[in-house]
């Protein structure tokens, strides 16, 4: 059972300022919430196989293939900005104030 100074000792280290009232009710939830978890570990679990997801979703893979869209004086003939040593040079966006 979590008493009210563990209660704002926990809520202290997670940066939390509590009321008495928020502290009394926090309290209590924690605890139903603890109480809970101990009739949890009764449970035999002994010979449930783990599992992590239970949606049987898959994760879908394929290989990667190259695929040449144009050539790059395609692409920087595109463009009205400037190009320099094949880049397209942009206004800056970041600046020193």
């Amino acid at each position: 059972m979590l008493s009210n100074e563990e209660v704002q000792h926990i809520a202290k280290l997670a940066r939390l300022g509590l009321k008495e009232e928020e502290t009394k009710k926090f309290a209590k939830q924690l605890n139903d919430i603890l109480d809970y978890v101990k009739l949890l570990e009764e449970v035999d679990t002994k010979d449930v196989p783990l599992t992590s997801q239970v949606t049987g979703l898959e994760n879908v893979s394929r290989e990667d293939n190259v695929e040449r869209f144009c050539e790059k004086d395609e692409l920087l003939g595109c463009t009205e900005l400037p190009v320099e040593r094949d880049q397209i040079r942009v206004k800056p966006v970041i600046t020193e104030n």
